[in-house]
């Protein structure tokens, strides 16, 4: 095998802010459909649900922690 071939893509930081904030909307998409589903559902998969979106909102919190740390990024020119 030759060295051409694991070549590395350059870093593209130009649209994460854009995917990251689809993907919190996907996730309090989830927990929407989540809690509807609760009416239907019994005891401990209501308290499964409510594990996952306690975990979904702490990960939405991340995300939106990384938007912050993006934008700023890309004030600064993305220098690393």
């Amino acid at each position: 095998m030759n060295n051409e071939s694991y070549q590395s893509n350059p870093d593209d930081r130009s649209d994460n802010v854009e995917k990251l904030q689809d993907m919190i909307e996907n996730t309090l998409d989830n927990i929407d459909e989540s809690e509807a589903a609760m009416s239907v559902s019994t005891e401990t998969e209501k308290q499964m649900i409510k594990q996952k979106n306690e975990n979904r909102k702490m990960s939405i919190d991340a995300m939106r922690s990384e938007i912050k740390d993006e934008e700023a990024a890309r004030k600064n020119g993305y220098t690393e």
